[in-house]
């Protein structure tokens, strides 16, 4: 067997066991196709010889999705993130040593919560060892949509992306075709964030391999950990909200996020606590749960059922919690009676409006 068949083998082999493992789509980058790139998109960063990437797509089971969108059940949709954040680390973890057996020195990579500590701030910057979404666009695992997360022609924006490094000379496959793209730039990612994270007029570019990708520009990383993580999630209409009982002020500048934070924080850690989540560091407590996701979880394929996800989203009421934890879809007004009902030291705790 000549060496080029023996690595056509092992790249098959590979492919092949990452899906037996529970991945929709699979494939192969290199140093070569991610050269021009984001500093994120360097493999030597985490692998000073690494000659290829694994990275794949495991998707989010989409029964689950509407029901969190209505407010109906936040606990399927959690329950199912983290389960299949945890399997995409496992598949990483897989492959990786089935490398290592094979004798190609290999490093898997966490689905999530695992970032850079040699930044200006840290781990606080949020910056991960590698992009898995740069890696997964350049190796034809989807496109890019307009809010920046990969969509995929069959699952949307609801995967879980993956990858592991090795010294393995695998075979690099290639972008999709643009033209295959459906994101028709429809921006109801950017109505359905509440934290205005997404610039709707600007576009970000990124030169990966000689193919370049554009997205929305995204405004500071903290408009996602303050709404996704539950410090608030009223959007400004007062209309809707996350799955978030507070709703406490959205800045509208970017740098008055740093003086928002500690107050949020404070209350964050004050308030009762929903059963399930999972523990992240840098949150109060540690304890989080999901609480939107929205821009990732409209986005689908058919133009129809986006719409009509947005809709049950915009229908979908203000979340307001009971002292036992319990929290309850209701509409925008009982909220507000909600909330003036409470004791000023307990209304502190959800707003500081």
């Amino acid at each position: 067997m000549t060496e080029q068949n023996r690595i056509e083998k092992l790249t098959f082999r590979i492919k092949d066991l990452t899906k037996r493992l529970g991945a929709c789509s699979v494939g192969i980058v290199t140093p070569e196709t991610l050269a021009g790139g984001p500093p994120t998109a360097d493999l030597s960063y985490v692998m000073p010889k690494a000659k290829s990437a694994v990275v794949f797509a495991v998707p989010l089971d989409q029964k689950s999705i509407e029901p969190y969108l209505k407010k109906e059940d936040s606990t399927a949709y959690n329950l199912n993130n983290v389960r299949t954040n945890t399997l995409v680390s496992g598949i990483s973890m897989d492959v990786a040593k089935y490398l290592e057996m094979k004798g190609y020195s290999s490093i898997p990579q966490n689905a999530n919560i695992d970032y850079r500590k040699d930044t200006k701030n840290g781990v606080l910057d949020e910056i991960p060892p590698i992009s898995h979404r740069y890696l997964a666009v350049r190796a034809g695992i989807g496109h890019f949509g307009f809010s920046g997360n990969l969509i995929t022609q069959e699952h949307g924006a609801a995967v879980i992306l993956g990858s592991l490094l090795t010294e393995a000379p695998l075979l690099p496959t290639d972008a999709l075709d643009p033209k295959e793209n459906y994101c028709d730039k429809c921006k109801l990612c950017v109505s359905a964030c509440a934290s205005g994270y997404m610039n709707p007029k600007e576009d970000e570019k990124v030169t990966l391999g000689g193919h370049d990708f554009t997205y929305s520009k995204r405004r500071h990383h903290h408009r996602c950990d303050y709404v996704c993580g539950g410090f608030a999630g009223l959007h400004k209409s007062g209309k809707w909200s996350t799955w978030s009982p507070a709703r406490f002020s959205i800045p509208e500048k970017d740098e008055e996020f740093a003086g928002a934070f500690p107050v949020a924080a404070i209350a964050y850690g004050k308030r009762p606590k929903p059963e399930g989540g999972f523990y992240h560091f840098l949150m109060p407590g540690n304890l989080i749960e999901l609480t939107c996701s929205f821009c990732q979880l409209v986005c689908h394929p058919d133009k129809e059922v986006r719409n009509k996800r947005y809709k049950m989203l915009k229908n979908s009421g203000v979340i307001i919690q009971h002292p036992d934890g319990r929290r309850e879809a209701v509409t925008p007004e009982k909220a507000e009676e909600w909330i003036q009902s409470m004791r000023p030291e307990v209304r502190e705790l959800y707003t500081n409006q």
